[in-house]
């Protein structure tokens, strides 16, 4: 089985690694650094340099192939997805696009293949959970809390982006789309502030993100859902503060006689300042709960660094849940031709049973309890 990785950055690299130790795993990115590094953790993986913004390549990129990956940045995600389908290959996709990835339902059916959407932990294995419980009990709201932060907090914003920061500001000034009371409303990013305590970690902040995304579609029978973003308590207010003095705007400014995009410049800045260092510690915590028929199911998660990998918690936890989707294909647990997000593949009690499993195996631990 030979797979391809596209994307070898944070989480890219997790899954590259990750697979490599079952598969023949190949790397492409356009950063020789990147591939360097996966390279020196494991001289299995093969490494292609190259520009994955070239879609018009794929056909002949992913011609050796059975299986493909796509880990890119979200600003590139649906072109890449497109691409890939095009070149007629199963896929699991972790990119966290704009886009309404149902459009490419019809394509993936047209070339008969299977596209796993959205496969990290969240989106992922939160609609992994929804999809399950909804097909064994009657759901009214549903609420989803998620965070990745550094153990050590470092004024002033006491947050490490663990993957790109440009696909993090993104969660900061896209809409923030919710469900209440049956319908689709619209809020602005960073709106419903509220706080939260987590045992072992304190008291975080929690805020509207637009993490919902194919719930709203294949899950509109359920009269509330929310997705809300964790941070340290104060950093809500330093990101809104940025934004309304014009730092993550797109259009072009002028100084001194060059155009420059705020966004772009804001971004550019952030980079080093989020960018976590070399064995640094971070952890990802996330709670969802399910609410309906008198009852409520939670499920909880915290996960750690692991320092004997050099691995993040975001990369295990939403690479880990990417590769069991590839397991899931492999395996012949789901080969439904068609675009699929988690929530429709969860429903399924052996497929879900398999994810956690497959997480748990790689000591990624979910909790459930209810009451």
């Amino acid at each position: 089985m030979k797979i391809a990785v596209l994307g070898a950055g944070m989480v890219g690299r997790a899954i590259a690694l990750d697979l490599a130790n079952n598969y023949q795993v190949t790397s492409f990115d356009i950063h020789s650094s990147n591939l360097e590094l996966l390279k020196s953790t494991n001289s299995a993986v093969q490494t292609i340099k190259a520009d994955l913004s070239e879609y018009q390549q794929y056909g002949r990129w992913l011609q050796p192939f059975d299986m493909i990956v796509t880990a890119v940045p979200g600003f590139m995600g649906f072109a890449t997805l497109e691409a890939v389908i095009k070149a007629g290959k199963n896929v699991v996709d972790i990119s966290f696009f704009p886009e309404d990835v149902l459009q490419l339902d019809s394509l993936a059916k047209e070339k008969n293949i299977t596209v796993i959407t959205d496969c990290g932990v969240a989106p992922g294995m939160s609609n992994f959970i929804i999809g399950r419980y909804n097909a064994v009990m009657k759901i009214d709201e549903v609420e989803c809390y998620v965070g990745g932060l550094p153990k050590k907090r470092i004024p002033p914003f006491e947050y490490k982006a663990p993957f790109s920061p440009v696909d993090v500001i993104q969660e900061y000034i896209r809409p923030a789309r919710l469900v209440e009371n049956g319908q689709v409303v619209v809020k602005p990013a960073m709106s419903g502030r509220e706080m939260l305590f987590f045992t072992g970690i304190g008291e975080l902040e929690a805020f509207n993100t637009d993490g919902l995304r194919s719930l709203i579609y294949t899950m509109p029978h359920i009269a509330s859902m929310k997705e809300k973003t964790l941070r340290y308590p104060g950093h809500a207010s330093l990101i809104i503060a940025l934004q309304q003095a014009g730092f993550f705007d797109t259009d072009p400014v002028t100084v001194q006689g060059q155009q420059v995009v705020p966004l772009e410049f804001t971004s550019h800045l952030l980079v080093d300042q989020w960018k976590l260092a070399p064995g640094e510690e971070e952890f990802t915590v996330m709670k969802v709960l399910l609410k309906g028929e008198g009852k409520t199911v939670e499920y909880n998660l915290l996960d750690y660094y692991d320092a004997a990998s050099n691995t993040s918690s975001m990369a295990r936890t939403t690479g880990y849940t990417c590769t069991a989707a590839v397991n899931l294909l492999i395996k012949g647990l789901f080969n439904k031709p068609g675009v699929f997000p988690p929530e429709l593949i969860g429903s399924d009690k052996a497929c879900f049973d398999f994810v956690l499993s497959y997480l748990g195996a790689r000591g990624v631990k979910w909790v459930k309890s209810e009451k």
